[in-house]
């Protein structure tokens, strides 16, 4: 009989996609194993690009709420899957109630909100020694006393073109195909995703991000906005700065703000030649594309939660004020966002650049 593991998902769409690398080393310690993810309806489509995920089990609670009869009718079902192990990524108390209703054998997970006996196999989390929110995880798929692994597998998005056709015949309206998407792959698109669901102390200006837009839709790039429905704000302000500053053509814009579910902007996110991204959601689903990436960090930590891909670059200011980990600046002048310049990105995607066409070249010479 194979091996069943449950793992009960976090709830941020940039911790889902680090959790991979724990699906990943899971799968590589026991290939025969079945991961199935309890988690948020939401992350279903991310969760079906992730190979190793057997299936999604949607969790019908909502994020802190209790609604015990709700908890119990999911966990009694959950029962006949027989897992032998359930992983509990959160740190709540409420995380580790269905696990322990489903009678699950053993319950792995961090000690968190005095989870005596709903997790039977605790641990004790030593931060200094994981910093990182993907070591913590992994962490929790080996026994106690085992080491992370050496090399820390990063999360790998799969797309596959007919998906990615969908998803472009949707935001455009007209017919795509195979020669459609293989002439769109010779264009540069600059992909910005100015969002940041956690607060305004993690979003760099939008007039930044117009500034560098202006650069490459005069050097013939396009400009595409990524994010939620939450990001309609934020991303129609950037879209107007550039279009009063260029006086570009509507073609050259294309603002998919809240205009995308989740999947067809992952889709979309792997056309990207660079992306732009604050410390949120989509410059994780970036960096698990294998994209070219800058990174922006304000009042959070990238040697917590950085880009899991070779091919980003972090831009962090280290003030003495940050990271603050605040959800608003509490001095009130956000200076480590303000004074990380356009000019400084910039430089950024050109160093990107001419790292990419020298791998390309060597690459050419050893084929």
């Amino acid at each position: 009989m194979s091996k069943k593991i449950l793992v009960v998902g976090p709830s941020w769409v940039g911790d889902m996609v680090m959790a991979q690398s724990l699906f990943i080393v899971l799968k590589q310690r026991s290939p025969e194993v079945e991961i199935d993810v309890l988690a948020p309806e939401w992350s279903l489509p991310l969760l079906a690009k992730m190979p190793e995920v057997r299936r999604g089990v949607v969790m019908p609670v909502g994020h802190g709420r209790l609604q015990l009869k709700e908890r119990y009718r999911l966990a009694k079902s959950l029962r006949t899957a027989q897992y032998s192990q359930v992983i509990v990524l959160p740190n709540s108390l409420k995380s580790a109630l269905i696990p322990w209703m489903a009678k699950i054998p053993k319950r792995t997970g961090f000690r968190g909100e005095m989870r005596y006996g709903l997790i039977n196999d605790l641990r004790i989390l030593d931060k200094k020694k994981l910093p990182m929110t993907v070591q913590r995880f992994l962490a929790l798929g080996g026994a106690a006393s085992e080491s992370l692994p050496d090399l820390t597998p990063y999360p790998k998005l799969t797309v596959s073109e007919l998906s990615v056709e969908t998803a472009l015949q949707k935001v455009s309206g007209d017919t795509i195909n195979s020669d459609t998407l293989s002439q769109l792959h010779k264009h540069k698109i600059l992909a910005l995703c100015p969002g940041a669901e956690y607060g305004p102390a993690k979003q760099w200006p939008a007039d930044y991000f117009a500034a560098v837009a202006k650069e490459k839709i005069e050097a013939g790039w396009q400009v595409w906005l990524f994010g939620s429905d939450k990001d309609r704000t934020i991303c129609g302000e950037v879209e107007q700065i550039i279009l009063s500053s260029t006086g570009a053509a509507n073609e050259s814009v294309q603002n998919l703000a809240g205009e995308t579910t989740l999947e067809q902007a992952v889709d979309l996110l792997s056309l990207a030649t660079v992306v732009i991204g604050n410390d949120s959601g989509m410059m994780h689903i970036a960096a698990a594309l294998d994209r070219d990436l800058i990174a922006i960090y304000g009042s959070s930590d990238p040697s917590f939660t950085p880009p899991l891909n070779t091919r980003a670059k972090i831009l962090d200011l280290n003030l003495e004020c940050s990271p603050c980990f605040k959800r608003e600046c509490p001095l009130g002048h956000y200076d480590c966002l303000k004074q990380l310049l356009p000019a400084s990105v910039l430089s950024a995607i050109s160093e990107l650049r001419s790292e990419k066409l020298e791998s390309d070249k060597l690459e050419g010479e050893r084929e």
